[in-house]
């Protein structure tokens, strides 16, 4: 009997982790010179903790550029720039964001997307202002004209689990998991 009780306390004492919203860019998950990008994008809400999903073969890229760039698909001035495959790229703070692919003439075929990053809703933490690639094969670039790299940094709300706070996500995962299977067996007996 104490030892249920032990399990029930367990599972109340651990602690929930909830994420924000993962955007497949393009609904489909497809980043490519087929997909409607501006479309797609207005039909999407995105807040504060959302994650942005490209996925891409080796002849694209993502970068992240000013509204001025996106407008005149100018990639030689990419704020961040990402390569191999699949970027996972957090939504930290609220306002415009602009992407294109940097390989030439893919932006001019609408190979680029604006989005609007939605103010969070009151009451809640201040969300860090960086953004996250994803774990694997993506890899930061220095972009054209900048001595410095692009050096994205590692959020709380990172679904991909790097840093502390995302260690301690899929460890309270794991605990939840772990906990749920020991009740149902503590049940039984």
């Amino acid at each position: 009997m104490a030892v249920r009780f032990a399990v029930l306390f367990f599972l109340l004492a651990t602690p929930a982790v909830v994420y924000g919203a993962q955007h497949l860019v393009g609904g489909n998950g497809a980043w490519d010179t087929s997909g409607d990008y501006k479309t797609w994008a207005a039909g999407q809400t995105f807040t504060p903790g959302d994650t942005l999903v490209f996925n891409y073969d080796s002849s694209h890229g993502v970068d992240r550029v000013s509204q001025n760039d996106y407008d005149n698909c100018n990639a030689g001035n990419a704020l961040e720039s990402y390569t191999g495959g699949k970027t996972t790229i957090s939504l930290n703070q609220s306002g415009p964001m602009y992407f294109m692919c940097p390989t030439s003439g893919h932006c001019q075929q609408g190979m680029k997307l604006a989005i609007n990053v939605q103010q969070a809703a009151s009451g809640g933490a201040n969300p860090p202002s960086s953004t996250t690639p994803a774990a694997g094969p993506t890899t930061p670039s220095t972009p054209s004209g900048s001595t410095t790299p692009a050096t994205p940094s590692t959020t709380k709300n990172s679904p991909n689990g790097n840093g502390a706070a995302g260690v301690f996500g899929r460890a309270s995962h794991w605990m939840v998991g772990f906990s749920l299977v020991l009740a149902a067996l503590f049940v039984r007996v």
